[in-house]
């Protein structure tokens, strides 16, 4: 597995990572047999960086990637989170008052919360998952920042946060990575917050490089969802703009095919052409899916396949939002 460095300051990560969320919630029934296989396989193929929050069932996801890296954690860099907004404010265990998920004084119990549930010693990168809109950037990441200080966790990162916000955090205490959604059918970031990570020295990494799994060219209408799958209730999935997106397809497909591989490869391999060492986190809970998205990485794309897909999906392309409206209002962005 080829490595990379997140950032100008962070560790060396592989080039790919292991996003985990799938493995508890949102796409289908879990497995965690096969969840667990998955992240040794992942770590057998030398994907070091495994990224999980809090936030994915209330600390199941956390607890089910500290069950699978008992006796391996030298080999991994555990990436976690706290303070999704999504979620009901919440009180300390002594019944306090309700402190939402920025807040300074709720930092330490979710830190102390995630350590527990990942039964580690220690957080390799911890991050805001929702940027808190009630309380100052400044006040949250000065809380992250005596974690660092104590030893608690080695590196920040902040989530779907704009490029004004990722400067004001950074100047609080340096952020490795922003970790942010990104793909060929979500390139927003390309605007103002790619070219601020660039500027600044922050690693960036794209979650949901797979367009929540439509750049596997296998979603072409809802039949390919099963009916507790969240993606049923993302806007570019509703019936008519997955058929519109659909129709997206055909360039991506037509490479994958010339080249002998998967359009998600061919996904994969285009983010990791882009400029300034991204590290995109797919996620997935087996072993098969993995293995791809990990060949990914020696898929080389020439000047004009990388031409043909930029056209093919320029910037605003996709039918729909890629949240729902509610989830929308409360990004950083």
């Amino acid at each position: 597995m080829q490595k990379r460095k997140l950032g100008k300051n962070g560790p060396e990560v592989s080039a790919v990572g292991l996003g985990c969320m799938g493995m508890s919630i949102s796409y289908g029934e879990p497995n965690d047999e096969e969840s667990i296989a998955t992240i040794h396989r992942a770590i057998d193929l030398g994907v070091n960086l495994v990224v999980t929050s809090d936030a994915y069932g209330n600390g199941v996801n956390e607890q089910l990637i500290g069950k699978a890296i008992k006796g391996k954690r030298d080999k991994v860099l555990i990436a976690t989170k706290f303070g999704n907004l999504a979620l009901a404010s919440r009180g300390d265990a002594g019944g306090g008052p309700a402190l939402t998920g920025g807040h300074p004084d709720y930092v330490p119990q979710a830190c102390e919360k995630s350590l527990k549930m990942l039964g580690v010693d220690v957080i390799d990168i911890y991050g805001l998952h929702r940027v808190d809109k009630s309380v100052p950037i400044e006040d949250t990441v000065g809380a992250m920042k005596k974690l660092v200080e104590q030893g608690k966790v080695r590196y920040l990162q902040i989530c779907e946060a704009g490029a004004q916000t990722i400067r004001r955090a950074h100047k609080v205490h340096p952020m490795t990575a922003v970790e942010t959604e990104y793909s060929l059918w979500s390139r927003d970031v390309e605007k103002e917050i790619l070219p601020a990570c660039r500027e600044l020295g922050i690693g960036f990494m794209p979650y949901s490089p797979l367009g929540r799994g439509f750049l596997t060219a296998t979603i072409k209408n809802l039949d390919a969802l099963i009916a507790k799958d969240r993606r049923r209730d993302h806007p570019r999935f509703n019936p008519d703009n997955i058929a519109k997106n659909a129709q997206l397809l055909g360039p991506l497909e037509k490479i994958a095919a010339a080249k002998k591989c998967t359009p998600a490869q061919i996904a994969l391999a285009w983010l990791l052409a882009q400029e300034g060492g991204l590290v995109p986190i797919p996620g997935t809970k087996r072993r098969a899916y993995l293995e791809q998205n990990c060949a990914a990485v020696d898929v080389q794309l020439t000047k004009d396949e990388l031409d043909q897909l930029d056209k093919a999906f320029p910037p605003n392309v996709a039918a729909g939002t890629r949240y729902p409206e509610k989830q929308l209002a409360g990004l950083g962005i």
